[in-house]
């Protein structure tokens, strides 16, 4: 695939902190239930953590208490799909479609008319709130 940002993994290497290079560029996981975010609430939006887009909205987040902060939907054209074949079951990867960096997974056993689960690792995304 190609993005938009592209960069040198020793480029990515001297923006991004070792725990964040570990989930965007190397597909890592953070453990569950300990992320910034998870609890995160509030007018705002989430953006990518290696080039700023924007993904995902304060209103589109809900708890699925599956230890990673979830959305039932993504800002149009801002994710791209592509299949996760590891863990010896067939997943579906979710990266920015600006960076290619790695955010989490979607599943479809989302409680909401969309019926989708973004799982996304905090680590992957930054938060900003919006002004009152």
């Amino acid at each position: 695939m190609e993005f938009d940002v592209t960069k040198t993994d020793e480029e990515w290497r001297e923006q991004l902190s070792p725990e964040r290079y570990a989930i965007l560029r190397e597909a890592g996981t953070e453990a569950p239930f300990s992320g910034s975010l998870l609890s995160v609430d509030g007018r705002g939006v989430f953006t990518c953590g290696g080039c700023g887009q924007v993904l995902f909205r304060a209103e589109q987040k809900f708890e699925a208490h599956c230890g990673w902060p979830s959305f039932d939907a993504c800002e149009p054209g801002t994710i791209v799909e592509r299949p996760d074949h590891s863990l010896s079951r067939e997943r579906t990867e979710i990266l920015c479609s600006r960076c290619g960096g790695h955010l989490g997974h979607v599943f479809d056993d989302g409680p909401t008319d969309t019926g989708l689960r973004y799982c996304v690792n905090s680590l992957s995304i930054d938060f900003d709130r919006a002004e009152d």
